[in-house]
């Protein structure tokens, strides 16, 4: 296990919770760093028990794994026999990974959207009052303001309930965003000894979570990028690896503009978590490389599709994982051409700041 430390997933003291519990917190943690290999951390369990003594007499790492199986985290039903990972046991996953970055948060009565500066049609009623128009519906009549209005106009004596005395109560306008999430899996994320695609795995699983349980109106597409880039589903996250791959930010770009192009709501955004600069082009079928510093061929069509995204109205938040002056100004110049945002940090602020700028989004295309 090379890159950490054992002591690294040994849990600090906790008050209450099973011995279940506290051995699966450390369990999903390990199969975000095997890519969801469970013999691999099964083994590495043993080892970490033999080390810290995570069990005792009554409860061992074989009642866990029993407990696993039990439970509905792993199974063995699959063509090859193999012990693997369930949805649940996905889902358990994700649900670590928002509490653990993002905090607990709770769902809006409404289902979860992001706020704009405007009022119209909505889901959350707001203490604004207006005059009735045709198409309020009858919930957003206020009673007590129209009643009101009713006995101004027209006397206590001749009551009478006209359109023009009704108010209503004005609805908070939400909105809808699409957005894609590039994951560089390019070989320099396990580069010198180095983790940092575990935890860009974990900001992923995070965010998938938080628009599934707060945004649930979003959409959120994920692409990876090597040589190439592809599409890859949410389930595929904790099975994530880092290959030997140069770094194609123009492939990942390309695949994230057109995955938004078919999104038919106006407002889109890209979130990119990298570690390096862009190393690659494809050209045809050939590939044309150069790891040496930033190859000016590389970075000027790189800076061309910024610009392309701005134009579009598509702004590019990027989550830098590097802290060489280079590669800062190199992201400077993509911001700027782009008019989005960069971030420069270290692996533990990543989800954070991710989380932030998600609930900042507040664009809205008004016509």
């Amino acid at each position: 296990m090379k890159g950490f430390q054992f002591s690294d997933f040994v849990p600090p003291e906790q008050k209450g919770g099973s011995n279940f519990d506290k051995l699966l917190n450390i369990f999903q943690q390990l199969l975000l760093l095997t890519s969801g290999d469970v013999e691999q951390a099964m083994s590495w369990m043993s080892q970490l028990d033999r080390q810290y003594g995570l069990t005792d007499d009554k409860y061992g790492i074989g009642n866990f794994f029993d407990d696993l199986k039990e439970k509905g985290y792993l199974t063995e039903e699959n063509q090859e026999g193999k012990i693997v990972m369930t949805p649940k046991s996905e889902q358990t996953i994700r649900r670590s990974a928002l509490e653990e970055i993002f905090g607990k948060l709770k769902r809006s009565k409404s289902g979860g959207n992001h706020n704009t500066p405007y009022t119209g049609t909505g889901d959350e009623l707001s203490s604004d009052l207006r005059a009735y128009q045709f198409g309020d519906t009858l919930e957003q009549i206020s009673m007590t303001e129209s009643i009101k209005n009713a006995q101004i106009n027209s006397g206590v004596d001749e009551f009478h309930l006209m359109e023009r005395d009704l108010e209503v109560t004005e609805k908070e306008q939400k909105t809808q965003t699409s957005t894609v999430l590039m994951i560089d899996i390019s070989h320099s994320m396990i580069l010198y000894g180095e983790d940092r695609i575990t935890p860009a795995k974990k900001v992923a699983l995070a965010l998938v979570e938080l628009v599934k349980l707060k945004y649930p109106k979003d959409t959120l597409d994920i692409v990876v990028f090597g040589n190439d880039a592809w599409q890859i589903q949410a389930k595929e996250l904790p099975y994530l690896e880092v290959g030997p791959y140069h770094t194609n930010t123009v492939a990942g770009l390309e695949l994230a503009m057109d995955l938004l192009r078919r999104r038919k709501n106006k407002n889109k955004q890209i979130f990119m978590i990298t570690d390096g600069k862009p190393t690659c082009l494809k050209e045809g079928i050939k590939y044309y490389k150069n790891s040496f510093g930033l190859d000016r061929k590389v970075v000027s069509k790189t800076l061309t599709l910024a610009a392309q995204c701005r134009r579009l109205e598509i702004p590019i938040t990027t989550f830098m994982i590097a802290s060489d002056p280079y590669l800062k100004q190199f992201v400077q110049e993509f911001t700027k051409v782009n008019n989005g945002r960069a971030y420069y940090s270290g692996l533990q602020g990543l989800g954070n700041m991710m989380f932030e700028d998600f609930q900042r989004n507040r664009r809205k295309n008004i016509k």
